[in-house]
């Protein structure tokens, strides 16, 4: 088991296993060195992010099933890039961010205020 923390302080939660996401397709934000993008942040997709995301030369919709990448729709949880992720925000376009599952390593590109104004939401 990994001792990796959130942004919030305590260990690391799952972001998803369906579609299974991480850098190393564990289903969590894990992070290490050969993790350059730091995809550390998890979020749930909205056709927003998605598009914002296409135009910016990252296809996230459509399946590369040679990587098993399914590909992603709206409603989906996926560890984003922290950099891309805050240039979404800047942008207006940013996803929701599930706290627990966004890997602590985020809070060195993103301030813990703006992944608490964009987090998702629960009933």
């Amino acid at each position: 088991m990994s001792d990796a923390r959130n942004v919030l302080g305590s260990l690391l939660q799952v972001c998803s296993v369906s579609p299974m996401t991480g850098f190393v397709r564990d289903g969590v934000c894990h992070t290490g060195p050969q993790d350059i993008g730091s995809h550390t942040v998890c979020v749930q997709m909205t056709d927003a992010f998605l598009d914002y995301s296409l135009q910016r030369g990252n296809d996230l919709v459509t399946p590369v099933p040679e990587y098993d990448f399914p590909g992603l729709k709206a409603g989906d949880r996926w560890c984003v890039c922290a950099t891309r992720w805050l240039d979404a925000a800047e942008a207006g376009v940013a996803p929701p961010v599930v706290l627990d599952a966004t890997h602590a390593r985020a809070l060195q590109i993103i301030a813990l205020a703006d992944l608490h104004y964009h987090a998702l939401q629960t009933a």
